[in-house]
């Protein structure tokens, strides 16, 4: 399992709008294959700052299987303008400390 975090920017008074899309959004990312949850968190210390959460069976479902799909490009239809700056999004592996 592997987790996609991303640190997102929201323009400047669209934050109620942005979640409302992305409520909705999220029926997209749900149906992809290898996909397990996802939350999407508000800063509490920065307006339209929001941190995204993805846990992901591999890597690949990811980035191949939900970044090279048709529903790809609606997620990225409904939420992309949105961001400014645009988000890195970066990946996680959980490190085992047994």
């Amino acid at each position: 399992m592997i987790l996609e975090a991303v640190m997102l920017q929201v323009k400047k008074g669209m934050e109620q709008e942005y979640e409302e899309a992305f409520r909705k959004a999220s029926k997209i990312i749900s149906s992809m294959k290898g996909y397990i949850s996802h939350e999407l968190q508000r800063c509490m210390e920065a307006e339209g700052k929001y941190l995204l959460l993805v846990w992901w069976e591999t890597l690949e479902d990811h980035k191949v299987g939900f970044r090279q799909s048709h529903e790809y490009q609606e997620w990225k239809n409904q939420l992309h303008h949105f961001y400014d700056p645009f988000p890195t999004v970066e990946h996680f592996q959980k490190v085992d400390l047994s």
